[in-house]
């Protein structure tokens, strides 16, 4: 909706917009692109021009779609579901995010799936299997092993944590 509005403040026709990305009906001129730049820019947005940046903003969108916004319901790996979306062999794209992120794509996967982690234990409805479960770990073992990897923290202890940092609603 931000987006679409500055595109909307600046007079430009957009034919279709998603997260990451919008297509216009016409080519901007140097000015209006300077235009777009310059107000996506003041909002924390950043224009992504090069085909690469595109291609690396695109494996990060999917992978936050099926982490976060998915329950992870499909099994599908993470290979197919970025080689399907994107038309691309995914070695070409391992390979391109390595080369520009300085991380790999399982990596970030990884980091994704444990700020996902990390939400589910601060909202309290789940248990640790039931999040094992919903994020396709094999065992609450192996979650906890990468999530102590990945913060130096068991999920017990960062739930704990957490809980210590709370104040009770009359302290507010």
């Amino acid at each position: 909706m931000v987006v679409q509005n500055e595109m909307d403040k600046l007079n430009l026709k957009v034919k279709n917009i998603k997260l990451g990305e919008v297509i216009l009906e016409k080519k901007l001129t140097v000015e209006q692109k300077n235009n777009i730049t310059n107000s996506l820019e003041l909002l924390g947005f950043e224009i992504i021009d090069d085909k690469k940046g595109r291609i690396i903003e695109k494996i990060k969108n999917l992978i936050i779609e099926a982490v976060h916004h998915q329950n992870n319901n499909a099994k599908s790996n993470l290979s197919n579901l970025l080689s399907n979306n994107l038309q691309h062999d995914y070695n070409y794209l391992s390979n391109l995010f390595s080369e520009v992120e300085g991380t790999t794509i399982e990596k970030y996967y990884i980091a994704q799936k444990i700020e996902k982690v990390k939400e589910l234990l601060v909202y309290d409805e789940l248990s640790l299997s039931e999040i094992a479960f919903r994020l396709n770990y094999s065992s609450v073992a192996y979650l906890s092993n990468q999530f102590k990897k990945v913060t130096g923290l068991t999920p017990s202890h960062f739930k704990k944590i957490r809980d210590d940092k709370r104040k009770p609603l009359d302290e507010v």
